[in-house]
């Protein structure tokens, strides 16, 4: 049989996929799985994807089109308090290709990347990919999850390009306040490095304010930012995301964006240019509804002995199954075919999730309650 490389033999075997494919397939289970929000696009995104079906079969330039990048300037400047010019952002398949690309631009072969862990299971893969070395940097509940940036200085050395940073994170939904941000930023800039900074969930916050560690002073050319279409405006299917950052960086994943998927789709960035007029509403009904379906599932995950952190962004909780067993996978894969309850084991999300399960709460209230019966019956029945 011909080669296959060790790029690809070396990649994690993501256990997500074979629990979320069974959910799938077996209709009488209750998934607490999905990563993607499980509202409908609003109807003004719907009806603009019909009107532009006939006028997008060309390719867009692989920066992005300019009407998009312009009203993405504007955006910036408003939510996120980060002034740029188009030249500074390019457009992708979703905010994942954008650091795809970003990654084969800053890392070269053995070159570090300090990541948070746990965190989200794409990050570790991209890295690998590129055969640059991901270093984990421990969180921990006790910190509410935070990034400890005095201790992230003791893992810097010659090697290390870019520190990675979600906010509002996946698993755990930790949002990072402006201090630490600020802090991290100082550490960023002493020792000439990146910040990779992830913000998918930046509309998706309870109780705190997202700030971008891009607005901060002086960090134009330290941080790129990532950003997607999909969370906020439910439009996970159009694969439109972004990056906003130094423009010679942003000149470079331009560059590399011929070679891998060239343009994000032309229809996605049309629709995409009208939703960033939309009314926002339409984002706050669904905020809404997280943040009620968010504190039902932390105060019964809490109650039936899961302890879990009330997470302040995005649409998941991350609790603690050590009263049950040690083993994520072991607890997911019973429970699965026990209670036909699907949720994410920790380990996904890196070494240290390990001891953990991630629920999502971007599915219907009433799963998501009978979802919680049925695990409270297996924690009593299993419970050590």
């Amino acid at each position: 049989m011909p080669h296959i490389s060790e790029r690809y033999t070396d990649l994690p075997e993501a256990t997500i996929g074979k629990l979320l494919k069974l959910a799938a397939e077996d209709k009488t289970v209750l998934s607490l799985g999905p990563g993607e929000p499980d509202f409908s696009a609003p109807k003004p995104i719907v009806a603009l994807t019909k009107k532009f079906a006939d006028t997008c079969n060309h390719y867009s330039p692989t920066g992005g089109r300019t009407e998009l990048k312009e009203a993405l300037v504007k955006k910036l400047k408003k939510d996120n308090n980060i002034k740029t010019n188009p030249d500074n952002i390019i457009v992708t398949c979703g905010s994942q290709e954008a650091l795809l690309l970003a990654t084969a631009c800053v890392c070269d072969v053995s070159e570090q990347v300090l990541v948070p862990n746990p965190s989200f299971l794409g990050y570790l893969p991209t890295f690998e990919l590129f055969n640059a070395f991901p270093v984990p940097i421990q969180l921990k509940a006790n910190n509410n999850w935070d990034i400890n940036p005095s201790e992230l200085k003791y893992y810097i050395d010659k090697k290390t390009k870019a520190i990675m940073i979600n906010t509002p994170a996946n698993p755990t939904g930790n949002v990072l306040s402006k201090k630490i941000l600020e802090e991290l930023a100082d550490v960023a800039r002493d020792n000439n490095l990146y910040i990779f900074s992830d913000e998918a969930y930046e509309k998706l916050v309870y109780d705190k304010k997202h700030v971008s560690v891009g607005s901060l002073n002086g960090m134009e050319d330290y941080v790129v930012t990532f950003q997607t279409f999909s969370k906020t405006y439910a439009m996970c299917g159009y694969r439109v995301g972004y990056a906003v950052g130094p423009s010679l960086l942003i000149e470079a994943m331009r560059k590399s964006h011929i070679y891998t998927t060239l343009s994000a789709p032309t229809i996605s960035q049309m629709v995409a240019t009208k939703a960033l007029t939309i009314d926002n509403k339409y984002i706050e009904v669904m905020r809404k509804e997280y943040d009620k379906r968010r504190k039902y599932l932390v105060k019964r995950l809490n109650a039936i002995g899961l302890p879990t952190i009330t997470p302040n962004g995005a649409f998941y909780t991350f609790s603690d199954i050590s009263a049950v067993h040690d083993q994520s996978f072991k607890f997911a894969s019973d429970l699965l075919h026990e209670q036909k309850v699907a949720v994410v084991p920790g380990k996904e999300f890196g070494s240290y999730g390990e001891g953990y399960i991630r629920c999502s709460y971007a599915t219907d209230l009433g799963i998501i309650k009978k979802a919680m019966d049925k695990m409270e019956k297996f924690v009593k029945k299993h419970q050590r």
